[in-house]
Order: C-alpha cells, then structure tokens, then sequence
C-alpha cells in the first residue's frame, strides 16, 4: 500500500467512525462496542485494503496521548487517597489474573511451557485504559470506585507489559529469576515516576516561558509522547513516566495556564482524544482478518480454539470476582479486629469492580508483538482479540445495565466545603478585591456598577449555600431568558454578516463573546458541559 493508498485508508476509517458512533448514539448502544464490530465487520468487504495494526506503533501512536489526558484530568486528591487500593487495583489484580490463566492455560494445554503459559496471562491480565475511559465516561458511579478504576487504568499497563516481558524472555531462553524480576519492575516503576516528574516540570516551564496559545497548546501534545519515549529511551516504564507527567502538568495547570489556553486547549485535546479512541477500536476490529487468515482460517479458530479460548475467558472475569471480592474480605475482617484505616468497599461497589475489566489495545498490541516461532501464538492472539470483543461488548455494554440494579453506593465522606459553599467563597472573594480596587486615590468611588454586580452576586451565592434546591428552583427561569437574549443575539449577529454589514473578524470576535455567556450560564445552570 502506497502513500496515497495509506491516506485514502485512513479518511475511508474517519467516515466510518462517524457513521459508526452516530448510529450507536442513536441506538443507544456502547460506541466502542459498535466500532469494535464494525471494523471487524468492514475487515471482510471484498477488495477493501487489509489493514494492518503494527503493535509498537500502536503503543507509541495511540496510548502516551490516552494516558497523559486521562492523568491530567485525575483528581489528584482522590487518587492520592486511594493510591493503595489503586496499586492493589494495578499490581496485586494484574499479577493474580496472570497466575490463574497460566494455570487454567496449562490445564487445557499441557504441552505448552510454563513460560508460555504465562505470557497468555499477562497478555491478558491488564484492563485496558482505553476501554475503561470509552466506557466509564457514559456513566456515574461513586466517587471512591471512580477514584479506583480511573487509576487502575493508568497504571496497570506498565504491569502487564513487564509480566509479558518477562515472560516471553523466559520462554526463548528458558531461564527465570523472580528475585530479578521485581528488582526491574521497581526500577521501571520509580524510574517512570522521576522521567514524568521532570517531563512535567519541563512542561510547566514551558508554558510559563511561552505566550502563544497555539504554541503551548501544541506544547501538551508533545508532552505525552515526550514522556513516553523518555522513559522507554533511559530504560524505565513510559508508561508511568507518561501518567506522572499527566498528574504533575494537570496539579499545575490551575495555576500556569491562562484561561483562553484552557478553553482552547480543552478543545484541542477533545477532537484528538476521539479520533484516537475510535480509531483504535476501529482497527482492533480490523485485525481480526489478519489473526484468523494467520491462526488458519475461521473454520480452524472455530473448530480447534472455541474450548480453550471460552474458558480462558471464563477464567479472567472469574480471576477478578475472585481478587475484588478477597480483598474486600481482607479489608472487612481488619476492620473487624479494629484497623481504623481499613475501608472495604461492600457488595454493591465491589460487584461493579469486579465487572469492569474491559480489555482493549494494549491486550492486542503485546499479543502482536509475540515472536514468530513461539509455541501457542496463534491461540494467544485469537485469545486477545477474543477478550477484547467479549469484555468491551458484554461487560462494557451491560455496565450500565448493572449500575441501576446494584446502586452502589458512595461510601466516602462528604467534602468538608460543597459546591454552593465553595462558590459564595468565591464570589465573597471577588467582592472584597473589587472593594479594595473600586475607590481612587481621594476616596471616589469609581467602579459603582461593577461594585453593585459584585455584591449582588454575593448575596445570591449566600442564598444558594442556604438553600441550594429552593434557589435553582427560582432562578432557573433567569438562566432561560438570558440564553433566549444571547440566541436573539447571535441571530442579530449573523444577520448583519449574511447583509455584508460587518467582516468576517467582527463576526468570530462577537460570536466567541456569546459562546463563552451561553458556556458560562450552562454551567451555572448545572448542566453537563464537557469541554474535554
């Protein structure tokens, strides 16, 4: 496939990702279930190019962006309080699932060696944070399992990457230390955290340096794959350098980053972070031609590998019930015996964290890389694809299904400040910084409008945080009237453009004024408004 061949491939992939997530949203459906289906589908069209995911590429390409937008939207807060449940999460979950599918591969195959064995675990083991945000952004869950599963799956990739590495050397060379093995995940891992440490200061710097917003919103783009090839360069996990530069540019970013960057970068990192995300769904169901033609032809898969496969399957999702429900088990009998800090999360929630172990690129990316001559490869890869399309279709597709049954409760305590509380501190804050800067040099007031507003928006928030359900109630049909004024507005606008009576720059500066109004009274007005 030629150069233009590649790119005319490429736009023909972005119109069915369209097509594909527009007709999912209209059936209500997951979309990466349909993208999944849908390209595993379109990989069969007679004279369509075969599309070839090439697994380095697609770890460079598609996760250091994934993972450092997913860090840099983490609340710190809560993921700092819940790091030992995450490292469980991530560590503990991963190396267990590992364990019981080289045993339960080993029972069903017991010419394969041990070392194979385990590759086809930690192949399979890491819940993908790829499928985790396609999905968990569709819906609510409590924070405390937010916290959890948000950082499950950032970190467990570099697990499951250093599981499969180490167990593919074993398998080619025949030889195993764990006392090696963990010393060079600890290495991996803390070295990961210092390259992201100073990848994330470097972008801090920069964005104080730079005044261009275009130039530091190109500047984020660049971190993430900064701090993944770092970190792979000096030897150490890029994945974890990746999600540690996320944390430390999204901790900073509050404080750095102008509001126009914000809004434009918010923008920015949206469209990317879709079109990455869907196309990665999108040719993980185009590799499915490949696999089977590779493992021998959909007659072979299906009459040699439906067994083993489907209960290798079945040993995943049982492996996860089984860790999240013994840990949580743990946590309750420590807390029985009177360890204070012991916070077990209870059956509701648990039940939905067992659940949520979709797989996604990375499971396929690594199974691609797996060396030809290896025995079992053609089973490993059916197997990943396998796990991606069962978890993503069944778990992920019936998630939601599952939240409204169970209704997991949310078990952490309330913030010390709610959010009408918080925002009449701000408007108080304001108020007092208008009142030192309202009055001139001889005591005249100078600002008395503002002043008025200033103060009137004071006693309105006061107002809320006494009564926050009886305020939005009146003020609702406010919020109404003001996006009635900014539509009439913005059709007075075009009007005077559409009869050559302002420039196209009057136009784009008045229309992005409105914008921002209409942004900030949603918002104000409680609805969702997701600038990511």
């Amino acid at each position: 496939m030629d150069g233009v061949q590649t790119f005319e491939t490429v736009l023909l992939l972005l119109a069915a990702v369209v097509a594909l997530h527009a007709a999912a949203l209209k059936l209500k459906l997951p979309p990466s279930a349909a993208l999944l289906v849908g390209g595993g589908l379109l990989a069969f069209i007679p004279g369509l190019p075969p599309v070839t995911l090439d697994p380095e590429l697609a770890l460079v390409l598609f996760l250091p962006p994934l993972l450092f937008e997913g860090a840099y939207y983490t609340a710190f807060g809560r993921f700092r309080a819940h790091l030992p449940g995450i490292i469980s999460l991530a560590v503990g979950a991963v190396l267990f699932t590992t364990v019981v599918v080289a045993v339960v591969t080993r029972m069903l195959l017991p010419e394969l060696p041990w070392a194979v064995c385990f590759a086809m675990g930690a192949i399979l083991s890491p819940p993908d944070a790829v499928s985790a945000r396609a999905i968990l952004q569709r819906v609510k869950l409590p924070r405390r399992l937010e916290a959890l599963l948000e950082g499950e799956s950032l970190l467990n990739d570099a697990t499951g990457l250093t599981l499969f590495r180490f167990a593919v050397a074993a398998a080619v060379s025949g030889t195993f230390s764990a006392g090696a093995a963990v010393g060079s995940f600890a290495m991996l891992f803390f070295g990961g955290v210092a390259v992201g440490w100073v990848v994330g200061r470097l972008g801090v710097l920069a964005v104080r340096l730079l005044r261009d917003q275009t130039l530091i919103v190109t500047t984020t783009l660049l971190l993430a794959w900064g701090a993944y090839l770092a970190g792979e360069m000096l030897h150490v996990s890029g994945v974890i350098a990746t999600v540690a530069a996320g944390l430390v540019f999204g901790w900073h970013q509050h404080v750095v980053m102008p509001a126009r960057v914000r809004i434009q970068g918010s923008a920015v990192w949206r469209t990317v972070v879709f079109a990455l995300e869907a196309l990665v769904f999108i040719l993980i169901g185009f590799s499915l031609r490949a696999i089977i033609d590779r493992a021998g032809g959909l007659e072979d898969v299906i009459g040699s590998m439906t067994g083993p496969v489907l209960c290798i399957l079945a040993a995943i999702v049982a492996a996860r019930f089984v860790y999240v429900f013994g840990t949580d088990g743990f946590l309750r009998l420590l807390k029985r015996i009177g360890v204070k800090r012991a916070r077990p999360l209870g059956g509701r929630q648990a039940t939905i964290m067992a659940w949520t172990g979709m797989r996604g690129v990375v499971t396929l990316a690594i199974a691609l890389t797996l060396p030809a001559g290896i025995p079992g490869r053609d089973l490993m890869q059916v197997t990943a694809f396998a796990a991606i399309l069962v978890t993503v279709i069944v778990q992920g597709g019936t998630l939601g299904w599952l939240i409204r049954r169970v209704r997991p409760e949310d078990g952490d305590p309330p913030p010390k400040v709610s959010l009408p509380e918080a925002e009449a501190a701000v408007a108080h804050a304001k108020l007092r910084a208008a009142e030192a800067h309202a009055y001139d040099a001889d005591g005249q007031l100078i600002h008395p409008q503002l002043l008025e507003q200033l103060r009137g928006r004071a006693r309105a928030t006061d107002r809320y945080a006494a009564e926050p359900d009886g305020f939005m109630d009146g003020i609702q049909s406010h919020f109404a009237v003001l996006l009635i004024a900014i539509a009439a507005g913005r059709k007075e606008l075009i009007r005077l453009h559409r009869e050559g009576k302002i420039e196209d720059e009057v136009l784009h500066d008045l229309e992005r004024d409105l914008d921002l109004e209409e942004v900030g009274i949603l918002f104000q007005r409680g609805e969702q408004v997701d600038l990511r």
